[in-house]
Order: C-alpha cells, then structure tokens, then sequence
C-alpha cells in the first residue's frame, strides 16, 4: 500500500512539474520566432484568378511557451490581404498562445480582381508579430496584374524583342549583355519596380511612334504616385554600350532618366535621342560623361538638379529641344542645362558641343551654363535658341535671352507653345542639316517645319 502511495505521488508531482513546465509562459523579450520564410511571394499572374492563398509557418525555438500579443496585417482592413490562423479569417488576431517548441501555421490569402479597374502591377503588405513587446516581420508580395515580369538580376544574352502584348516589370536589374540588341517595339509599356534599372553594356533601340510611344515609368499606378520622382533607378549605358537610339518614348519618375558613360566606340553616336519626353527626374533628366548624344525634338522637363548634366567633355548635338526646369526643390542649385570639359579633379576632356533653335528655361536666373578648362579642343556652337540667362554674350549669333516662350500649360507638361511666343519663327533654316530629312523635319507632334521655324521642340499649331 505505501509504495502504491508513493508511486502515485511520484506520478502526480512529474505531471504536475510537466504540465508547469509545458505551460510556462515566457515574457522574455530576447525570444524570437521563427518563419519558414521573410518574404511570401505569390507567382500567380492574375489573368483568370482573381485569389490564391500560400502557408507560412511559425516556430517556437524556445522550450517555454510565448503569448503572441498580436499577428495583423500591416494595411489593416484596406489590405488585399487576408490571414487565417487556427480557422480565424481576420485582418488581426491577438493573444495567441504558442507551446515551447512548437510550430503554427499562417495562411494568407490574397484578393486581386483581374477585371478591377487597373492598381499597382506588385501588390504588397507585411504581417506584423508582436511577442513580448518585439515586433517581427514577413513582407506579402504579389503580382497584381498581367504582365511578364523580369525578377532579380535578370541577363539578356541574346538578341531580344519586347512588343506591346503585356507591360514588361522590372523587378530588380536587367542588364543588356555587349554585343546583344534589345528592341522595344512602338506602345510597350515598361515597369520598374522600387530601386529596379535597365543597364545596356549592349544595345537598346526604342522603336516608339507619335501615336504610340514606348512608355518607361514606376510600377506604383496609384494617382498618388503619378508625379513623385526617383521611385527606380534609371535607363543606363555602360562604356561597352553602342548604337542606340530612343525614338518617342516617355521616361518619367526615375533617378535619373538615363545616365550615358563614354564616347562612342564607332562613327556612330553613343545614343540618338529624337521625339522623346523626360519627365520629373529626381536628380537628372540626361546625364553624360564624355558621351556622344545626338538630341533632337525632345523636352526634358523638372528634374531636380539639372535636365542635361555633360561633364569631362564629349559630342552633343541638340537641336529642337524644349528643356523646361520649373521644379522648387533644395536640390536645384545650378543650370538647368550644363556642360563642362572638366572632369573630377583638374583633368579635362575634349569638347565638342551645339545648341541651335532649343528653348533653355526655367525658374533661376541662369538655365545655361558652360565652363572650358585647360588648353584641349573646345567648340562650341550656340545659335538661335531661347535661353533664361543674365550672361550678356549669349545674346549674339540670334540667341533670345529672357523672353517668356509662352507654354500653354507646363503645370501639366504642356510646352507647347501659345501665339505670340517669343520663339515663333526665329529658327535656323536647318533643311541642310544631314539629320534633318530623318529627324528635324517634323516637330515633336509630327507637324511639318517651315522656315523660319518656331523654336523649341514644338510648332505653333
């Protein structure tokens, strides 16, 4: 009988030290869980389907049991996200108790209509898990429209066409390998994702026309975001880049809209620019260093250091171009159009540059400067343009200083111009230029020039 008794003592005091053990709830803050993943991607491109649903799952590394103060959805009602924990479907679930060493499982189902009117092609939230006053984190990411989507750093090593039938998204870096041509045919549409770019060690042609243009922008669709610049990266052209030409395009929102390093490794230029916009750039709209850039009918408007950066020197030839800085911001603190043979340092290039029937202007008192430095070769040819300026020299060779060129709405990127503009028919007769049958001979919206031309990248309609 007594050593029934104790027997059953034994028992009941190990159940009694397990079940204290088993069900201690610790608050100590240094606990962390752990998840099968930090990032829940969904694959699926919503064509047909408009909801799938992934499984994350959550371990206790620690032999005591912890008390989840909370696990929510970080956009709350408004998420196109939904949780489901222990069959409780919610936005938030509070006080969850988690055994030691044990493991839960979420599920998180994302909604997205195919037929919804048109939002953000990455749809995105986190799910927030707060134990004992620590916060931990897994970021929702999911396709949230048609589209072919280029994730990671992605090589192009062959050449390659890009058409209209789905927008392209950028998600992270695609470099266009030497020696490899990638084309973009007229009205694509192509996305980038936060801090995503588009290198060309290559070749890039953009094949856009007047009523279709090729379409570079933010993937963030929201009308909040139509204007707020340096949401990606930028286009840019390494050294071993060659032969590329962007004809109507519209880049806007980047960085920098595109960043040109190098001369040209041919008797070709680095880049032909024609019929394209540039459009709200957070530091530039062209930026060039010891590049060859042939700019003509393009507008390059409010970007926020300078619309044309060239520096070290190098071969620009712009002509018919509207570059418009109206942009306030703290980093606007020079030209809007600059070109310096200098380089870092005291060392200088070779200069070769000509501005003929632009339109220069602005909000500061100077939008054109240009600086030569040292004894190496610099022309430069500055004719018949309209130009925001106080330099007094500039006044010669049939240059405008000052005077409004008369946009009908430049809040609104209109720069065209309105009758009575100071750069109505005061430009050079350029019928003989060698571009001008391909590329000056109709303005930006395809009007036919007569001489003597307006200036600028638009005639008066």
């Amino acid at each position: 009988m007594r050593t029934l008794f104790f027997y059953s003592s034994f028992m009941l005091l190990a159940f009694l030290f397990s079940c204290t053990k088993e069900d201690e709830i610790t608050t100590d803050p240094s606990v962390k869980l752990q998840f099968s993943t930090d990032t829940l991607f969904f694959d699926t491109v919503f064509t047909s389907t408009g909801s799938t649903t992934r499984r994350i799952k959550v371990f206790n590394p620690d032999k005591r049991a912890v008390r989840i103060q909370q696990i929510a959805l970080e956009g709350g009602p408004a998420s196109d996200f939904q949780l489901n924990v222990s069959g409780v479907a919610s936005n938030r679930v509070n006080d969850f108790v988690l055994g030691g060493n044990d493991s839960l499982n979420i599920f998180v189902k994302v909604n997205i209509s195919p037929n919804a009117t048109p939002g953000p092609f990455i749809v995105e939230d986190a799910v927030k898990i707060l134990v004992n006053g620590n916060q931990q984190e897994i970021a929702l990411k999911a396709y949230g429209q048609n589209a072919v989507f280029l994730k990671g750093d992605v090589a192009i090593n062959s050449h390659t066409t890009w058409d209209d039938q789905l927008p392209h998204v950028i998600y992270g870096k695609v470099m266009v390998n030497a020696e490899v041509t990638l084309t973009i045919l007229k009205g694509a549409k192509v996305y980038f994702h936060k801090d995503a770019e588009l290198i060309v060690g290559g070749t890039l042609r953009v094949s856009g026309e007047l009523n279709a243009p090729v379409y570079f922008a933010s993937d963030r669709l929201e009308a909040i975001y139509q204007e707020e610049p340096g949401q990606w990266k930028g286009i840019r052209f390494l050294s071993s880049s060659k032969d590329n030409h962007i004809n109507y395009a519209l880049i806007k929102n980047a960085l920098t809209g595109l960043s040109v390093e190098s001369l040209s490794g041919n008797s070709n230029p680095k880049l032909l620019l024609t019929n394209t916009r540039i459009y709200n750039m957070e530091l530039y709209g062209l930026y060039c260093r010891n590049s060859q850039v042939l700019a003509f009918n393009n507008v390059i408007a409010n970007c926020g250091r300078a619309l044309v950066y060239g520096f070290s020197g190098g071969k620009y030839n712009f002509k018919h171009n509207t570059l418009v800085n109206l942009k306030v911001s703290s980093t606007v603190n020079g030209a809007a159009v600059f070109f310096t043979n200098k380089a870092e340092g005291a060392a200088t290039s070779e200069m070769d540059l000509v501005l003929v029937n632009n339109i220069i202007w602005g909000s500061l008192p100077d939008e054109l400067l240009v600086e030569k430095s040292g004894n190496l070769s610099f022309t430069q040819l500055i004719r018949n343009n309209v130009i925001k300026s106080r330099v007094s020299s500039l006044e010669s060779s049939g240059n405008i200083l000052n005077a409004d060129p008369r946009f009908v709405n430049p809040r609104q990127y209109n720069f065209s111009l309105s009758s009575g503009s100071a750069a109505a028919n005061k430009g050079e007769n350029l019928s003989d230029d060698p571009h001008f049958s391909s590329w000056l001979r109709k303005d930006l919206k395809g009007k036919t020039r007569l001489f003597p031309s307006d200036l600028g990248s638009y005639e008066i309609m």
